[in-house]
């Protein structure tokens, strides 16, 4: 009997991907190459499996859902919405803490939303998942960075192509004002933004899979904080229908520990690890 079996994709991006210069193309405006903003080591070769998985075995995939990190270039979480306490740029990876806010040592550039950041950070650290991480500007709403990994990209076309289904596009990001690590919600939802809400309608639609494939960047942060909301709030509560393609993932350098922390945890409450070489033979037996 044919299962349906869903492949969940969480930001395979070209600004997480450390791509080889032939993979980079120049800017137009300047003739350079444009290389990958925020690049995780490991990351296209896990793409470059991931898209031969899809291509191998996509008469067994029913259906494909790819999230993509959407920003503006003015993000809490970029270098552009912070100064240091001496007017100073604040450079990427900084971390940025609610009391360091309160005591000075770093304040958004306009004074007048100081008020709401101090809360939000405030209740960033009070649900003990991040505290604030200032990344490089990436995934860029209208860049190259933007864009799916191209080898994937190819591969869901011919998915879309065999099948005649759309590939299933979820963004997240948007909102400036809270971070969005997970493609199911903000990690300080905001009130007035649905997006930033709980995707309850998402969770259900992939509880409907016998098996859910999950792969993507990075297993740190987005791969993670979103497996995580998938399994806190799964309505059936059949965690093993969960499925970790290991080597479709790779941690952000220097959080290597999360990562490993992240994949122990997810074992230990009935979630699967597996190859995207062992999960092959499901979909090529599901055809």
């Amino acid at each position: 009997m044919t299962q349906s079996i869903q492949l969940l994709i969480i930001d395979p991006q070209n600004d997480f991907c450390d791509l080889p210069q032939g993979w980079q193309p120049s800017d137009p405006l300047t003739g350079q190459r444009r290389a990958p903003a925020l690049p995780v080591k490991g990351a296209h070769a896990d793409m470059q499996r991931l898209g031969q998985m899809i291509d191998a075995g996509k008469a067994g995939i029913s259906d494909i859902i790819v999230t993509l990190d959407s920003h503006h270039r003015l993000d809490v979480a970029h270098p552009l919405f912070w100064v240091a306490a001496d007017g100073g740029d604040v450079p990427p990876f900084t971390s940025i803490t609610a009391q360091q806010v309160r005591d000075g040592l770093y304040r958004p550039r306009r004074a007048e939303v100081l008020p709401r950041v101090q809360a939000y950070l405030d209740e960033l650290e009070a649900r003990g998942r991040y505290t604030l991480m200032i990344w490089p500007v990436h995934c860029e709403i209208g860049t190259w960075g933007h864009n799916v990994h191209a080898e994937v990209l190819a591969a869901c076309n011919r998915w879309e192509e065999a099948n005649w289904t759309a590939v299933q596009q979820v963004y997240k990001g948007a909102n400036p004002w809270t971070e969005h690590y997970s493609a199911m919600q903000a990690e300080v939802p905001d009130a007035d933004d649905p997006d930033t809400q709980l995707n309850q309608a998402l969770i259900a639609q992939l509880d409907q899979a016998d098996v859910l494939l999950i792969a993507g960047e990075a297993s740190s942060h987005c791969v993670k904080a979103t497996t995580e909301h998938i399994v806190d709030n799964l309505p059936s509560g059949q965690l093993s229908k969960i499925v970790l393609l290991t080597d479709c993932m790779s941690p952000v350098g220097g959080f290597e520990v999360q990562a490993e922390g992240f994949l122990a945890a997810m074992r230990d409450r009935g979630v699967r690890l597996a190859t995207s070489q062992e999960a092959l033979p499901w979909l090529l037996a599901n055809a």
